[in-house]
């Protein structure tokens, strides 16, 4: 008898329980399913990134690059190829920023947006259907990129943005309308749809237990025994 009223009790609360977490365990079933409905490599665009090769430097090229005396930044890497038939040596510093020079050693400016359009036109399929362009500031930039550094977006006709950093001169990030879509599921399955990156506050913590515990629930009552009803003849 007393353990009837412990299956009647965990019934209970496993109704309630199931009402209180029915619509979120629905949710990141739904976003779940959109998010696998498609390879990660295509919501990331990478099928729209062509390979371009890297020219080789010429044989007498001569490469004088001089930092200011004072300069005290670390860096992190000095490269040198040549870029749409021009030489270029980039210098990335560790704190992210890059400067891109000369063979003569001198400066060059940020990216321009001829520029920004010949590498999205080159480095990706479709790239010279551009439906607009824009630049943008380490501190503004659009919130489906999330990344602190300049670049310039490039919109194309199909609603793909390709963002091209002034500084780097190379493509940063490929965002097509299903990755902008998966961002969405992504933060509602999380629950986070203000940053859609915290994976860990009280919010989904506290609906990830009450559904463990429903499960657990939902477990034990599968055990309970059941009166056998004795249908008339």
């Amino acid at each position: 008898m007393g353990n009837q009223r412990v299956m009647q009790r965990f019934a209970k609360w496993h109704i309630w329980l199931g009402w209180l977490v029915g619509f979120p365990i629905l949710m990141w079933t739904v976003t779940g399913l959109v998010m696998v409905a498609k390879p990660i490599e295509e919501v990331r665009g990478n099928h729209l990134r062509m390979d371009v090769p890297e020219r080789a430097l010429p044989a007498d090229t001569e490469i004088a690059v001089s930092l200011p005396a004072e300069s005290t930044r670390p860096v992190r890497s000095v490269t040198t190829q040549v870029e749409r038939g021009e030489t270029i040596t980039r210098i990335a510093y560790m704190d992210g920023t890059t400067e891109r020079f000369r063979p003569d050693g001198s400066p060059m400016g940020p990216l321009s947006e001829v520029e920004a359009r010949l590498i999205v036109a080159e480095g990706i399929v479709g790239g010279e259907a551009v439906a607009g362009t824009a630049r943008f500031d380490a501190d503004d930039v659009p919130f489906d990129f999330r990344r602190p550094m300049p670049v310039w977006q490039v919109a194309l006709a199909d609603g793909t943005h390709v963002y091209v950093g002034t500084e780097t001169g190379r493509i940063e990030a490929v965002r097509t309308q299903w990755w902008r879509t998966f961002d969405f599921v992504w933060g509602l399955h999380i629950m986070d749809l203000q940053t859609r990156e915290d994976t860990s506050h009280p919010i989904l913590i506290l609906f990830a237990t009450l559904s463990v515990i429903g499960a657990l629930f939902g477990c034990i009552l599968m055990f309970r025994r059941r009166k056998t009803r004795v249908l008339p003849k």
